[in-house]
């Protein structure tokens, strides 16, 4: 997709077996888990009509997967504020790839849920180090809730990276870079993660990229590095009114009550649908 502008909003099943191969898994491995989960919701989900919440392989279940599926190693943790720890996973596959703004699979062996987290870190990194990073906020849900509360260093997972578009190669795309304006919304400081990224980022790209962090419960003093950036309150129609345009697209992240929020804030500013873009994850 080319664009002149990007505006990112933020918050803080036979094919899914296709190319696996079990023997490279202990029999209670996280391909078993994989296997076990289509098969149930193949069988449930096509006779029982029910309002629970649907787990992440059903959610996505119509959306590509590569076919590699590797095995990883915990090689740290970090946590990222109160709320969110920073995985660092070594890869074991050297055919395991992926591209920004991918997502994974993640399977945990003897927990019957899989995951789904997006990836935090640059494909640089891999190919750098072999190292994927997943940033997991602390809920409920059983891969978030291990990974919080069972996950130690060297423990073993498998991961395989998905995509909501389709992940294409060799079609000869090219993006034009244009300039990105990210707003960005949490409870307090604490809880803007990869700050330091992003205004790293801002300085390396003067005018290109841009960020306004946006706080709503913040009580201490914010430190002299962030305050040009900050604004107190939620993300408002005023704030992205003035990026409205036609070659602008909008890419929102964050909760379901503030995607449908924000949604509708640039519907109401003349956004046209087909330019807004999201995923929920919660």
């Amino acid at each position: 997709m080319m664009a002149h502008a990007t505006v990112y909003v933020g918050c803080t099943v036979p094919q899914l077996l296709r190319g696996a191969q079990s023997r490279i898994f202990p029999s209670h491995s996280p391909l078993r888990v994989l296997r076990h989960s289509a098969f149930c919701y193949c069988t449930g989900n096509c006779t029982i009509k029910s309002k629970r919440k649907m787990d992440h392989l059903e959610r996505t279940a119509n959306n590509f997967r590569q076919e590699v599926i590797t095995q990883a190693k915990v090689c740290g943790i970090t946590n990222e504020s109160e709320t969110v720890k920073r995985l660092r996973l070594a890869i074991a596959n050297k055919d395991f790839t992926f591209k920004a703004g991918q997502w994974v699979d993640f399977f945990i062996p003897g927990v019957s849920v899989v995951g789904g987290f997006s990836i935090c870190s640059s494909p640089g990194l891999l190919e750098r180090e072999g190292i994927l990073e997943l940033a997991v906020k602390h809920t409920v849900h059983p891969p978030a809730h291990w990974i919080h509360t069972e996950c130690t260093l060297d423990s073993e997972v498998a991961l395989r990276v998905g995509d909501l578009h389709g992940y294409q190669e060799g079609k000869g795309n090219r993006h034009k870079l244009g300039t990105a304006k990210l707003y960005y919304s949490a409870k307090n400081t604490s809880e803007l993660l990869f700050k330091k990224n992003i205004l790293g980022l801002m300085k390396a790209f003067p005018g290109k990229i841009t960020c306004c962090f946006h706080v709503t419960q913040q009580h201490s003093q914010i430190c002299k590095e962030l305050q040009p950036h900050i604004t107190e309150g939620r993300i408002s129609e005023k704030d992205l009114e003035k990026h409205v345009s036609d070659d602008t697209s909008w890419y929102i992240c964050g909760p379901p009550p503030m995607i449908e929020s924000v949604s509708k804030l640039l519907s109401n500013i003349g956004v046209p649908r087909n330019c807004v873009f999201f995923e929920k994850w919660w």
